[in-house]
């Protein structure tokens, strides 16, 4: 006991590291007791290398496949026992529990439920792009439901999976021990197609995983022959074959820059997207109906996260979601709500839903034995590589096989032409073996030729037979030239190669699934926005909301309006003006400042709401309202913004000097003290400009008038004003064939030619443009427009008349004009606006290019009527 003692103490002090203990030495055994034997070693040197032997077992052993065959050890053991057990295409499905059992007691000691969940995926047809297992049974679905259990299913080998183990008896590959050393199983198929490639792969190891998508047949055996041909081929060139992965599901891949990333380096990302369609019912609503679904989805978790979006009230837009699947397809149907844009909805699916999913690449497979990153090249070559391997082993095989019958036939030949004289021989001697050795002494034949010929039935000795004898020796003997052939020239190995792999494609090929985009694959948040023209109000007291154009109706002259905005006592509205959704909204404020938003970004309200306070959406400081809004979906340096205050002066920039967003805004132009912008309006080279001012004078000049300026530069003179009291309440571009309309505060106006205003130089007073009254009221706003235009007239207590500009009188310059619309006694008119539709039939310039001229704005006679109860209501 005390030298036991001592022993432990010593060996705690080495671990204390009290010992010096730089030289390794092995561990030693001590003995305690009749055969007991402790074996010590370091705690730290077990664990690192216990887990690295784990480590690449797992590796080499479990997760991740071989280059050569696309295969892991499961999947090759599980193909290889259902060969060896006669589980072929030709015989009949045999109970999944009999493979199962083959497999694990034989080749792969592991759980049975790990193997046959391996056989059900080979199974599958949305998870291989050729199956290599033929299932009998439940073998689970898209839905996500799992398989039967083995013993209730069938399962055969299919015929593509012959096709990886064909030659596998002709010495082509190496066999291994299996775990116990009682059999032998290969330590790779010969894999007569690029299996890698077309069913893919994935799986996790110890610090590293594969990810491989499938690809078609066809163009796999297509690429590899190209490659076959040319070596030195590029990616590029094998993309022309192969442009990209071909899923078993279908679906859209969304651009080719990460395919082209995964196929030049080993790793990539892609984008792949449900394949949908959209259909309209008879009710006039619309259908989204999902006929593939992207790789790996589960199809049943799809419908239920559908259900919750539905449900939750993240899509409004959808009224129902119909699970359609059939025998023919598994498609899903989303019915939507009446006036909704599908293509809006569409994107809002595939951004929160799995209706469009990433799929990472990472091309790892064993090369050797080693793990290793693979280009498409790379995978292509190592193939190439195994298959020349195999086909040179196989022609060695069936050499060695056609020399060995070939010299038993020679003896066969020998023996006939001499058959009388070996008869006598064979009768003579005693015991075979003293007839062998006679027979060799005689003829000079091998050891093997003279067994064959001893052991040759008596009927071979016909004429008939020898006949047969003397014409396979003469096949065999070009086969034996041809096998030599092979085996002296690569081009010749190669051709097989091609011709064999031409012959798979032939019988196993089918079209390609999976669409490839060259769309950008990243959804903005735009895509989620319906491009529809919005009316946009902004009040005195700083309320803002957009809300489609069609939600006013259209009118005769001098009716009395729709209720636009419920507005608080003492407010109303300041500005209206139509945009797209989708376009950029520059806010010019009376200070001289412009804020930048999209036209989405302002909140959508109803007809009737007040909206929401533009402070919460642009910094604006105290006594700052916006005078002026410009459209614009981009910023051309040869488009320019002509700006004007209320003391008539006028600058001309650049919009390039615009395409900024800052949170506080930016300079657009220097103010004069006592002085406020007034509006803003886009104009290209060679435009007349208008300008008219509260006394009823106007004047019109060219805008070359006015040189480019800078950004935050004062500008020049535009229109000098009579006396201190006036302003300038307009500006205008005068487009060709337009009309100045001019309307007083108390809704009288009229439409005078532009072509009646002289042309003068800035900074004139210019000439009449209307008689104004007491009873008329004051001038208050004016608008080029044509007579097939319709204009929206807002009142300061919210009141909006939508009018044909043919139903205002076209008059002279000096004249008083007519009753366009009602106001009431302490209302007046303070708003303007031509529709957006009708902006576009003029051709005008918007967000940098001529529009192109719609259709004829429809009447509003359904629209009208489904609004008289509402209207009603209001009057009241």
């Amino acid at each position: 006991m005390a030298e036991d003692n001592q022993n432990d103490e010593q060996n705690q002090s080495e671990l204390d590291g009290n010992v010096e203990t730089e030289t390794q030495e092995e561990p030693k055994a001590e003995t305690f007791g009749e055969g007991t034997e402790i074996l010590r070693t370091e705690l730290g040197e077990s664990m690192q290398t216990s887990f690295l032997e784990y480590s690449m077992s797992v590796i080499v052993a479990r997760a991740l496949p071989d280059v050569r065959d696309g295969l892991k050890p499961v999947h090759r053991r599980i193909l290889y026992a259902m060969n060896e057990s006669g589980y072929t295409p030709t015989r009949p499905h045999m109970k999944s529990a009999r493979t199962v059992g083959d497999v694990i007691g034989k080749y792969h000691p592991h759980g049975d439920s790990a193997v046959y969940d391996t056989m059900v995926r080979l199974a599958q047809p949305f998870s291989m792009r050729v199956p290599l297992v033929d299932g009998h049974g439940n073998f689970g679905s898209i839905d996500g439901d799992s398989a039967a259990a083995m013993r209730y299913t069938e399962a055969r080998l299919d015929k593509a999976a012959m096709e990886l183990l064909r030659d596998l008896d002709k010495e082509t590959v190496d066999f291994n021990p299996n775990y116990d050393e009682s059999l032998e199983e290969p330590a790779v198929l010969p894999a007569r197609f690029p299996n890698l490639l077309v069913n893919g792969s994935n799986g996790i190891a110890v610090g590293m995983a594969t990810n491989i998508p499938p690809h078609n047949l066809n163009e796999a055996i297509d690429a590899t022959c190209a490659m076959l041909d040319n070596p030195d081929i590029s990616t590029a060139e094998l993309m022309e074959i192969m442009p990209g992965p071909d899923f078993p599901t279908g679906g859209i891949i969304m651009g080719r820059d990460g395919i082209r990333e995964a196929y030049e380096t080993g790793r990539g990302s892609i984008t792949i997207r449900s394949k949908t369609r959209i259909e309209e019912k008879k009710n006039g609503n619309y259908s989204i109906v999902i006929s593939e679904i992207p790789y790996q989805v589960n199809r049943r978790r799809l419908l239920e996260k559908l259900g919750e979006l539905v449900k939750d009230k993240k899509l409004p837009e959808v009224s129902n979601v119909h699970d359609a699947a059939d025998r023919r397809g598994i498609d899903i149907i989303i019915d939507l709500k009446k006036n909704t844009i599908p293509q809006v909805v569409l994107n809002k699916l595939f951004k929160h839903t799995q209706l469009q999913v990433g799929f990472g690449i990472i091309n790892l497979a064993l090369v050797d034995g080693v793990p290793q990153v693979l280009s498409l090249r790379q995978m292509l070559g190592h193939y190439i590589d195994h298959q020349r391997d195999v086909i040179i082993r196989r022609t060695r095989y069936e050499l060695a096989k056609a020399e060995e019958r070939a010299h038993i036939l020679e003896g066969y030949v020998i023996a006939l032409d001499n058959i009388d004289e070996v008869i006598q021989i064979i009768r003579g001697s005693e015991t075979d073996k003293i007839a062998a050795a006679r027979l060799t002494e005689r003829f000079g034949l091998t050891d093997k030729q003279t067994s064959a010929i001893l052991e040759m039935r008596l009927r071979r000795l016909t004429g008939l037979e020898r006949e047969k004898i003397e014409q396979e020796l003469a096949e065999l003997r070009e086969k034996i030239a041809y096998y030599k052939r092979v085996l002296e020239d690569d081009s010749l190995v190669r051709q097989i190669i091609k011709e064999e792999m031409e012959d798979i494609k032939k019988r196993f090929g089918t079209p390609r699934r999976t669409q490839i985009s060259s769309a950008a694959k990243d959804i903005d948040v735009e895509d989620l926005i319906a491009d529809e023209d919005v009316a946009v109000t902004v009040t005195k007291a700083g309320y803002v909301k957009r809300i489609p154009v069609s939600a006013y109706r259209q009118q005769k002259r001098g009716g009395k309006g729709t209720q636009g905005v419920n507005l608080k006592e003492s407010d109303y509205v300041e500005h209206l003006f139509i945009a797209s959704t989708l376009s950029y909204m520059l806010f010019f404020s009376s200070k001289g400042k412009v804020y930048r938003v999209k036209v989405y970004e302002i909140p959508e309200a109803s007809r009737q709401a007040r909206g929401t306070a533009i402070v919460n959406l642009l910094p604006l400081e105290k006594d700052e309202t916006i005078r002026s809004v410009v459209s614009t979906k981009s910023f051309p340096s040869d488009r320019y913004l002509m700006f004007a205050t209320e003391q008539g002066m006028v600058k001309k920039t650049s919009m390039d000097l615009y395409d900024r967003t800052r949170k506080d805004g930016l300079i657009a132009i220097n103010l004069k003290e006592g002085d406020n912008l007034l509006d803003v309006k886009q104009v290209v080279a060679d435009q007349d400009i208008i300008l008219v001012s509260s006394d009823g004078k106007a004047i019109k000049w060219n805008e070359s008038e006015v040189r480019a300026m800078g950004r935050g530069t004062m500008g020049v003179r535009g229109m000098r004003l009579s006396s201190d009291a006036e302003r300038v309440i307009g500006m205008e571009v005068a487009r060709e064939g337009g009309q100045l309309l001019v309307i007083t505060d108390k809704g009288y106006g009229k439409r005078t030619p532009v072509t009646e205003y002289p042309a003068h130089h800035r900074g004139g007073q210019g000439v009449n443009t209307i008689t104004m009254t007491d009873k008329k009221g004051a001038l208050a706003q004016v608008k080029v427009v044509k007579p097939e235009d319709e204009v929206m007239v807002i009142t300061n207590e919210g009141v909006i008349v939508r009018t044909p500009v043919s139903g205002i009188s076209e008059l002279g310059r000096s004249t008083q004009g007519v009753h366009i619309m009602d106001v009431a006694d302490k209302d007046k008119v303070i708003g303007i606006s031509l529709s957006e539709s009708l902006e576009r039939k003029h051709g005008e310039v918007r967000d940098g290019n001529p529009l192109e001229e719609s259709q004829e704005i429809e009447e509003f006679e359904e629209l009208e009527e489904n609004s008289e109860t509402e209207e009603a209501k209001t009057d009241e």
